[in-house]
């Protein structure tokens, strides 16, 4: 299930975006749902709470629910795991106002959720003792300046999957951001204005989490086919500009080489028909940046024909001609593309 893209529900504007729930759904998507956003407390608020999780689980999401030592009272439950057996609710994230101890009790009984960002290793090693599914996630940031950075991220996530817990962050949306601040919701603060299929690439690729959820309320439609495609054929979609006469490029299936350097991208079936049955000649041959395509040219003898991608700058060769770019906000695509792992350039 943490496989796919998981998803953020809010219930003041869960109604309102009804329509893209009907979009998202498909089998088993996890969905995040706070139940301690005290702005978000009206007389009704059970009621549409039950009709939410009513209306999610009809449509085969999981639900984690986001709750405090209170929730069950406030829904008339004796205990968090009867409120879960009466919400339909898969998974509990437990934050403040709860023990190790009183987590690895509710853990024994369903699958649980910490604060990834606040649980230390020797908690975390509490909290798995007693068995059970028992998963981290990591907060997301509103106010810009105050996402997470990499080191603390990825130093943190190493130490709790090694306790034994799978640990879950998320990415921003780009259709529509949530107040009220309206700056993305993303884990870590690189991501804030990326596109998010190239936050959820970087998640998966250069800091290995286990599950990533969209934290605002929408991404567009081009952006979840590319995350989707990735979940169900493993490849990676770059959006590039490329010169007229290499259009031939787009929409090919290409592998990175097993032995690619770290500073490009070999695309291992290229030669097999860049060339086209026409001699590639010299062109362009200016200084490589980081993110541009390039061809070698004929004065490359057996190499003719070989398309790059750049993972760094290199200087402006001779036998290299430079073809095209991947576009702007997309070049952190260049770092997550391993070596053998399949990726095709895209116009859009």
């Amino acid at each position: 299930m943490l496989d796919s893209l998981g998803f953020a529900a809010y219930v003041s504007s869960f109604d309102e975006n009804q329509p893209i729930w009907e979009t998202y759904a498909r089998r088993n998507a996890p969905v995040f749902l706070s139940l301690h956003i005290s702005e978000e407390f009206s007389p009704d608020y059970c009621d549409r709470v039950r009709e939410i999780c009513r209306f999610l689980r009809q449509r085969e999401f999981s639900i984690i629910a986001d709750v405090s030592p209170k929730t069950a009272r406030q829904f008339q439950q004796p205990d968090l795991c009867e409120l879960a057996k009466s919400l339909d609710i898969w998974a509990l994230r437990v934050d403040y106002g709860f023990s190790p101890e009183e987590i690895a009790a509710l853990a024994a009984r369903m699958p649980v959720v910490v604060n990834a960002s606040t649980t230390t290793r020797a908690e975390a090693e509490i909290i798995t003792a007693g068995g059970g599914l028992v998963m981290a996630m990591h907060n997301f940031y509103p106010r810009p300046e105050t996402g997470l950075d990499a080191a603390f991220f990825r130093t943190s996530t190493a130490q709790l999957q090694a306790a034994g817990l799978k640990v879950l962050a998320f990415i921003p949306g780009d259709a529509k951001l949530r107040g009220p601040m309206f700056q993305g919701l993303p884990t870590l603060e690189h991501h804030r204005f990326l596109p998010p299929s190239v936050c959820y690439a970087d998640l998966k690729a250069n800091f290995q989490v286990d599950g990533i959820f969209l934290g605002d309320p929408a991404l567009s439609e081009r952006e979840l086919t590319r995350i989707q495609r990735y979940e169900r054929e493993g490849i990676w979609e770059i959006p590039a500009y490329l010169e007229e006469s290499w259009h031939s490029l787009y929409g090919r299936v290409f592998t990175c080489r097993p032995d690619s350097p770290a500073s490009v991208i070999r695309f291992a079936e290229s030669r097999e028909y860049s060339c086209q049955g026409q001699t590639i000649v010299p062109d362009c041959c200016v200084a490589r940046t980081k993110g541009c395509i390039t061809v070698d040219n004929v004065s490359y003898g057996r190499y003719t024909g070989e398309v790059q991608l750049l993972r760094a700058d290199l200087p402006g060769d001779t036998r290299v001609n430079v073809i095209g770019t991947v576009k702007p906000g997309y070049g952190l695509l260049a770092d997550c593309v391993k070596n053998g792992q399949r990726f095709v350039l895209t116009k859009t």
